[in-house]
């Protein structure tokens, strides 16, 4: 996943930042430690990763949106896939709209949205790991490390020791849905604690997913 860009705030396209796509009466996450709202940090179409949502018949694969508490950083273990400081929802793709923010005046918009949006592109590449790949990719084209926002699909590539989730139904190991890079813009990118990289999974039969960082 490559920099592509501003992004269209509402659009039904992978992208980090702008406003989460939704089925109408979704309410916005809260965080399960301050219960403060949480920041919309990316939306990613499953259909762009060629993995159905689950393991019926649906003609599409829905979406992820991903939130993470960013009220008192560092304070409400926000990297867990358990302790209740991110969420990844899943939805089908069909009826969304944009998702209506908590009330005015609950917090500051920059708490609930970063502060640009970023188109994705999605650049195939040969390499056998995701660190390497993103090396290669800014060789080969000339541009910054920065501008590589992460990968769709494949193994994650851990910073520090392997953490994937277990789902919480099947408790089988869960799949990499996509790994993030902080952004190119150090005033608008997500943080995972500086510098860090974080992971989505999902549990396709199960319809479940997590969310975490390491750094």
């Amino acid at each position: 996943m490559t920099y592509g860009g501003p992004g269209e705030p509402e659009g039904l396209a992978t992208r980090t930042g702008g406003i989460p796509l939704t089925p109408a009466g979704t309410t916005w996450p809260h965080c399960a430690t301050c219960h403060g709202p949480m920041q919309f940090l990316a939306q990613i179409v499953l259909d762009d990763l060629n993995r159905p949502m689950d393991s019926g018949n649906k003609q599409d694969g829905g979406v992820m949106a991903i939130f993470m508490c960013q009220n008192d950083p560092g304070m409400c273990d926000e990297w867990s896939p358990i302790a209740g400081g991110n969420r990844a929802l899943l939805f089908p793709a069909d009826g969304l709209a944009p998702m209506s923010a908590p009330t005015p005046g609950e917090n500051d918009e920059e708490v609930l949205r970063l502060g640009a949006v970023s188109a994705v592109t999605l650049v195939p590449s040969p390499a056998a790991d995701y660190f390497s790949a993103r090396e290669e990719w800014a060789s080969r084209s000339g541009n910054e490390l920065r501008n590589v926002l992460g990968q769709l699909g494949g193994q994650p590539d851990w910073l520090q020791g392997d953490e994937t989730p277990r789902c919480s139904t099947c408790t089988h190991p869960m799949d990499l849905v996509a790994q993030f890079e902080e952004g190119p813009d150090h005033s608008t990118a997500m943080n995972f604690g500086g510098c860090g990289t974080a992971f989505a999974f999902t549990c396709a039969p199960c319809v479940q997913a997590a969310f975490l960082w390491q750094c």
